[in-house]
């Protein structure tokens, strides 16, 4: 690779990147311009002489990943697709955080071509560098270290480092010693509230050694500083690098750089002319790219072309190697589960370690664990090792108890774009990987999450592990499927429906204690890839009971007995409300006619039910806190009984 060092042609590209960033914020009058003025020569010096990337094939797997974690300071990465050659023109660049534009207000993988992540919530990229990394160890594991040359850089600021995510995730990645992995922290002191020393005077470094990482310390305005620093950091290949860069924000601006001012708003349009005059740029203009600059980037894109040819090349020697891991997922993998799928009474989370079996030996790059819980989630790859420190070739991975970090790295995982991963833990703990999983959701990555414990009759533990708003808070999150199976047949279902989906997470929730397997109408039995089906009923029904996982039984016992006093109810499983609202309009308006009032059953949060139910219909669940007690206790309290729960029809419908 051609290294350019001539150090006006390095001040002209510095510059380019520092005022096309306070241009687009200018116009837009909204935005962060003092962080990618602040770190333009560190992005300067990463894309001219280490990032290997071709703008022809964005998606060339084997290109190393940026990450800005940094994601206020997307002006600078905009600036750098633009400048490098990907579909990012200066126009887009000029509708920065405009309705419809390529350059929203935050990067969007999938959104703006080159980015490789949703970044934006403080410390998820520094997560999704993490995960990126671990996916090219473990590609490398399995087809050769000569296809998989591909190193991870993340720039991350202040603020990254302050929130949890980023702590939990770079512990995984010392302890995994994930020595493909460069964590540039700007270090420029200044958050939107003032000087960071109001709040945050730890030592980064220190921490960061006691990781296991590798710590160096810059000026990170120095090109041959940064330069130096990058090559010692990739010489450590047993793990992982953090550069200590100390920037200046808003460097070069007379009167804002080093203010606060400059972090989350315009400079100001006499601010702006006023630094393009200190550096012999003319005031008056706005979004300029000198030629010699795009001159020198088109060169490096065609260095890049030419990296990807060479690796294409390689490709061929591993090829068999390579589409196995790659092919697509069988077309029957639905009816393949289905047709594995455990027929006695068990816990569903039984029947999804049986499941996690097939679906292991059907879809070679699934891969996952669980927060220290996989004994009890019961989702162990069979067969196959535990990922281990340099050792990468298991699909088991420990995440320890970091469910913060483990949904962050889950992301990174699905961005790299090998592995279908899967995160597991206690549905009550879902709370802690939120944040991961809207954005899983916002990127539409199909990340699988696997949840157990999913209701108060998980028993003794109590209301502190006792999910009950859980579920609809999963339903909230657009583009989130999220399943609750009944039985080993629903459970098998809710894989294949999962591992189907490509452009979005899914959840399973699965149960802790056991439930009984359910009887079926024949008929019907297609409808359940459809998201809610009918399971029992003929003719015309007097109403209809909808309900979910382990309640769906309550629902049937109560049919059966309401039929013995001359009631027709249909029960209706809703395996997946998201799948079912999917549907036709046709087919909704079969499964629940106009005119049948409907009950919902689920042990959660019943008001959200009134959407199916309506406004006369009837919502059994639970509405407050559980308790400590043995499950069958708890089902008494709660009145989710099959008497119960038939009482309680019965009242309704008269």
């Amino acid at each position: 690779m051609t290294v350019q060092t001539d150090p006006r042609l390095a001040r002209l590209a510095v510059d380019t990147i520092r005022f096309l960033a306070a241009d687009a914020v200018e116009k837009a009058q909204s935005g962060h311009p003092g962080t990618p003025m602040g770190t333009a020569d560190l992005a300067w010096v990463l894309w001219s002489r280490f990032l290997r990337y071709d703008p022809a094939d964005p998606l060339w797997p084997d290109r190393d990943r940026f990450v800005l974690s940094a994601g206020h300071a997307c002006m600078l990465l905009y600036g750098m697709l633009h400048l490098a050659g990907y579909r990012l023109s200066l126009e887009d660049l000029e509708a920065f955080r405009q309705w419809g534009s390529r350059t929203p207000g935050h990067p969007e993988r999938g959104h703006t071509e080159g980015v490789e992540a949703t970044t934006g919530p403080l410390g998820q990229g520094v997560g999704n560098a993490v995960g990126m990394a671990l996916g090219a160890k473990m590609l490398a594991a399995r087809v050769g270290e000569e296809l998989v040359r591909q190193r991870v850089f993340c720039l991350a600021s202040d603020g990254d480092l302050m929130e949890g995510v980023s702590s939990e995730a770079s512990s995984i990645a010392g302890h995994l010693r994930l020595g493909n992995l460069v964590l540039y922290y700007d270090d420029n002191r200044i958050t939107i509230d003032g000087s960071t020393s109001i709040t945050f005077d730890e030592d980064v470094a220190a921490r960061y050694a006691a990781y296991g990482w590798h710590v160096q310390h810059i000026d990170g305005h120095d090109h041959e500083a940064i330069a130096r620093a990058t090559e010692g950091a990739l010489a450590e290949t047993s793990r992982p690098s953090l550069i200590v860069c100390r920037t200046h924000i808003a460097h070069g601006a007379p009167t804002k750089q080093d203010t606060a001012e400059s972090h989350g708003a315009p400079l100001g349009a006499e601010e702006v002319a006023a630094a393009k005059r200190a550096s012999g740029w003319d005031p008056a203009a706005s979004f300029v790219v000198p030629e010699e600059v795009r001159v020198f980037f088109r060169e490096r894109a065609r260095e890049g072309a030419a990296e990807r040819g060479r690796w294409e090349e390689r490709l061929q020697g591993k090829k068999a190697e390579w589409e196995a891991l790659h092919a697509p997922l069988p077309a029957d993998v639905l009816e393949r589960l289905l047709a594995a799928a455990p027929a006695k009474d068990d816990a569903t989370r039984s029947h999804g370690a049986a499941v996690l079996q097939k679906a292991a030996e059907l879809v070679p790059s699934l891969v996952g664990g669980a927060a220290d819980l996989a004994s009890s989630t019961k989702t162990v790859v069979k067969g196959s090792p535990r990922v281990e420190p340099t050792s990468y070739g298991g699909r088991n991975l420990a995440f320890g108890i970091r469910e913060h970090g483990m949904g962050a790295v889950c992301n990174g995982l699905a961005y790299h774009g090998t592995f279908r991963p899967f995160a597991s833990t206690f549905l009550q703990f879902s709370d802690y990987m939120r944040p991961s999983m809207r954005l899983a959701a916002l990127a539409r990555i199909p990340v699988l999450y696997l949840f157990t414990h999913d209701s108060v009759f998980l028993g003794e533990d109590g209301p502190t592990h006792q999910p009950i708003e859980h579920a609809w808070a999963l339903r909230l999150i657009p583009g989130m499927d999220v399943y609750r199976p009944a039985d080993g047949y629903e459970t098998a279902a809710a894989y294949g429906l999962a591992l189907r989906r490509t452009e979005g997470p899914s959840s399973i929730l699965l149960t802790r204690q056991k439930v009984p397997a359910i009887a079926r109408a024949g008929g019907d039995l297609g409808d359940v890839a459809r998201g809610a089906y009918r399971v029992a009923g003929e003719g015309s029904p007097d109403a209809l009971v909808a309900a979910t996982g382990s309640e769906l039984h309550l629902a049937v016992a109560a049919r059966e007995a309401l039929a013995r006093e001359g009631v027709n109810l249909h029960v209706v499983s809703v395996l997946c409300l998201e799948l079912f609202h999917r549907q036709d309009a046709d087919y909704r308006a079969r499964l629940f006619p106009d005119g049948v009032p409907v009950a919902t059953i689920e042990a959660g949060r019943t008001e959200p039910w009134r959407v199916l139910a309506g406004p006369k219909g009837l919502t059994i669940g639970i509405d407050t806190f559980g308790a400590s007690a043995p499950a069958e206790v708890l089902a008494e309290k709660f009145g989710l009984t099959a008497p119960q729960v038939t009482a309680r029809l019965r009242e309704w419908l008269r």
